[in-house]
């Protein structure tokens, strides 16, 4: 076989059955490779930001990693903010991206570029094929260094006479497999029982303690855990800003997230004299501010972490529970209670309501409405178990991407993605793909005319916003018309401006198969 059919037969081996992809000239091999590598799934995308966030939201859902296929330098480029996302969300992504052929790159032609480089900014391994004979092992480091801990993006770059050379084979494939021996997340270094017993001294000196928790710790398991811990104590929980992925709703415990702006975020925290952090790391602000301080936590506050963003944090928990004896001890868990069905011309908060009031058992969300649906949360939260995907690593243009790669790692279940108008158009060719492959995704794209996340920041930094700052964050003139722009993709779409007509449009795209969306006009913005 030649290069390319090995790095896909490899991977497939491995368990990585699905590629999102934009190739160019230097990978066609690989998508050529797609015919013979039958068990590997290649999801076309329209621009790389597309593939690689689907590849985020893919293994947040599936737990294990999805490849990606990426053209040169500028390809990976153009997918770098989602791989930001991804490598923000600890999520495991393998990333393949071709590169000029071996003897071509020292002629320097027009896309050579130092790949390298800017894969490093976002990748925890980066892997150059060095040859035919090295191609099978380099695959299998690139796996291994997307799902060892801590879990991230691995990128391989494969030289175009690399992927076309015959001449490969896969015979020592299994004992190369043996090798990879992953760690454990977490090893048994005797510490553990220490640091069990800083916590419990810290719960038991009655000073104000906080749980802040992350990653594996906001699993149903981990949640339960640690309301467990909180209610023996009177300690506070709290969550991460934005989480990668959630479990929440009825019958789970609840738990508030920490304010995205620093001084609701200080006054979540304030009095605080014992901050623990689980699965996350020490909160701190998304931007500096004149006069404020980056960290959000009491300067005097003491900082325990009983478990690092890449490690086993639910587990952890779970063992905290035994240790200090509180298997028994009753956790709170959330009561079924939905909105009530809002009337009047759509405001932002009456569609965080109408969606609470119809979210159906099992939807995964995912959640980048912004300031747009603020509510959504809030509005969510009685409503029937279901999972939420944040924005984790701040890089707009991830929820239809996300969604996507969701829909594809979980097709049998309802994706609900919340999308403002402005970031929506930095990934909208999420759109045709997800028609495409007919999947299950529901876009409620609230429309304020604007970038409103941009004009909040604005007033926070500045104070004074004048007529020709202010029009940089319009998105008129001319108005954008989504309805005709998901047409155009494909995809089933409608305009709202009610609330009744914003249920009766989600209640018909739940129970049809592909992709819908629903435009919320919001004339008075954010209100």
């Amino acid at each position: 076989m030649n290069g390319a059919q090995a790095v896909l037969r490899v991977l497939v081996e491995l368990g990585v059955d699905v590629c999102f992809t934009n190739p160019g000239t230097s990978e066609i091999h690989f998508v050529a490779a797609l015919d013979s590598v039958t068990e590997m799934r290649g999801v076309l995308t329209l621009f790389e930001g597309v593939a690689t966030g689907a590849a985020d939201g893919y293994g947040r859902i599936a737990k294990r990693p999805a490849a990606t296929l990426l053209h040169l330098g500028p390809g990976l480029g153009n997918g770098l903010a989602n791989l930001h996302n991804a490598k923000r969300a600890r999520t495991p992504v393998v990333n393949i991206v071709g590169d000029h052929a071996s003897y071509h790159r020292n002629f320097d032609p027009p896309l050579a570029s130092d790949i390298e480089a800017v894969a490093g900014s976002v990748s925890k391994l980066v892997t150059t094929v060095g040859g035919l004979g090295s191609i099978v092992s380099d695959t299998i480091d690139a796996y291994r260094g997307s799902v060892a801990a801590p879990q991230g993006v691995s990128t391989l770059i494969v030289p175009a006479d690399y992927s076309w050379s015959d001449g490969v084979g896969t015979d020592g494939l299994d004992e190369l497999k043996k090798k990879i021996g992953l760690a454990a997340d977490r090893t048994s270094d005797g510490t553990t029982g220490f640091i069990f017993d800083i916590v419990a001294n810290m719960l038991k000196s009655s000073e104000p303690t906080t749980f802040l928790l992350g990653g594996s710790a906001l699993t149903e398991q981990g949640l339960l855990a640690a309301s467990r811990i909180v209610n023996s104590y009177g300690a506070k929980l709290l969550c991460e800003t934005f989480p990668a992925v959630m479990d929440r709703g009825a019958g789970i415990v609840p738990i508030d997230r920490l304010s995205y702006v620093g001084e609701f975020a200080r006054a979540q925290l304030a009095g605080c004299k014992h901050l623990v952090l689980v699965g996350t790391s020490d909160p701190v602000s998304f931007f500096a501010y004149p006069n404020s301080p980056s960290l959000f936590r009491p300067p005097e506050c003491d900082v325990q972490i009983l478990a690092g963003p890449s490690e086993d944090a639910s587990g952890t928990l779970s063992a905290l529970v035994e240790y200090l004896g509180m298997s028994k001890t009753i956790p709170t868990l959330q009561p079924f209670a939905r909105p009530e069905m809002p009337t009047g011309p759509l405001t932002a908060t009456m569609v965080a309501a109408v969606i609470g009031a119809t979210l159906p058992e099992g939807t995964i969300v995912s959640d980048e409405g912004n300031t747009g649906s603020l509510s959504a949360p809030g509005s969510t939260q009685g409503a029937p178990p279901h999972t939420w995907m944040c924005l984790t690593g701040g890089s707009i243009g991830q929820g239809l991407p996300v969604a996507t790669g969701a829909a594809v790692a979980a097709p049998d279940q309802n994706i609900l993605c919340l999308q403002a108008d402005g970031s929506a158009l930095y990934t909208i060719q999420s759109l045709w793909t997800q028609a495409r492959e007919n999947l299950n995704v529901t876009t409620v794209l609230l429309n304020n005319q604007s970038y409103a996340i941009l004009k909040f920041e604005l007033d926070r930094v500045d104070g004074a916003i004048g007529r020709r700052s202010s029009s940089m964050f319009e998105l008129f003139p001319p108005m954008l018309d989504f309805v005709s722009i998901a047409n155009g993709f494909g995809v089933d779409a409608v305009s709202v401006n009610t609330p009744e007509e914003l249920a009766l449009h989600l209640r018909r795209a739940y129970s049809e198969s592909g992709p819908h969306l629903i435009e919320a006009i919001l004339p008075n913005g954010l209100s």
